[in-house]
């Protein structure tokens, strides 16, 4: 017999960031041509935001820039049928200070995508959520 307890868990803001920190990849989720889009991209997190690294020219770098947008981050372990998920919305920025990218470059981010990965972009979240689902337990 198994517990019907399995209901999710909602996760604090704190449980969120430390989670996030504990995965390098995620999705974020942007308009491109007026459509929902998603891309698969590494991350740090950075004093609660999100940065990712990107070519400045690319399609993600100009529809993220100053648009809100969501991000999502996850792990899975299908075998327990348990896990976690979070979501961020929030407004994206580049990042242009020159003293704040040189911080970002001892960071050690690098992008897993190939070609020229010089632009970080920042996102701030506005929204956290993010829940837990542990397996169900024999009782």
């Amino acid at each position: 017999m198994y517990s019907d307890s399995a209901a999710p868990r909602q996760l604090s803001r704190d449980e969120c960031l430390r989670l996030m920190a504990s995965v390098p990849v995620g999705r974020i989720i942007y308009t491109r041509q007026a459509l929902p889009a998603v891309d698969l991209v590494n991350f740090t997190l950075d004093r609660g935001d999100i940065i990712i690294r990107t070519d400045g020219s690319g399609t993600l770098a100009g529809a993220a820039r100053g648009a809100v947008v969501a991000f999502e981050a996850d792990s899975l372990d299908p075998a327990g049928q348990a896990g976690w998920s979070v979501t961020v919305i929030g407004q994206s920025s580049e990042v242009t200070d020159a003293d704040e990218i040189s911080r970002l470059e001892r960071m050690g981010l690098s992008s897993w995508a190939p070609g020229q990965q010089q632009n970080f972009i920042r996102i701030s979240p506005g929204i956290l959520t993010g829940r837990q689902l542990c397996a169900l337990t024999a009782i």
